[in-house]
């Protein structure tokens, strides 16, 4: 192998992973498009730039990696915190920050961690959501 080769299969091997088990990316009236259609979803209000969503994102993506069943059962939606950090989503849920996760089903909120980057804690939140998903 070239070194060429080896740089193009490294690079796709950083990125393949992130991009595997991608969210969809917040717009107006789609939380409440899904929470009407009964879907658990899982907000995720992040930035690029932001570290301890970055930790959060590589937690959740290996969640996901070795339980298949979240993502087939749990609506993710990626909220861009540069775009929508003072939108009216944002203000009605009180969000305090960006690197929050919310868990909603319905008119419930089932569960929230604000900065917190622990495999356990988003591990439960995660189940949380899927055993909403499945009643």
């Amino acid at each position: 192998m070239n070194r060429r080769d080896f740089i193009a299969l490294s690079a796709a091997s950083v990125v393949l992973p992130a991009t595997a088990f991608a969210a969809s990316n917040y717009t107006p009236g789609l939380v409440q498009k899904h929470l009407a259609a009964g879907d658990t979803v899982f907000l995720d209000f992040k930035a690029s730039w932001c570290s301890t969503c970055a930790a959060q994102e590589r937690v959740i993506n290996a969640l996901k990696a070795d339980n298949p069943a979240y993502e087939a059962g749990i609506t993710f939606i990626d909220v861009d915190w540069d775009e929508f950090g003072k939108s009216d989503l944002v203000k009605s849920m009180n969000i305090p920050r960006r690197s929050t996760l919310v868990v909603l089903k319905g008119d419930q909120e089932l569960g929230r961690i604000v900065a917190g980057t622990s495999k356990k804690d988003i591990k439960a939140l995660m189940d949380k959501a899927l055993t909403a998903a499945s009643a």
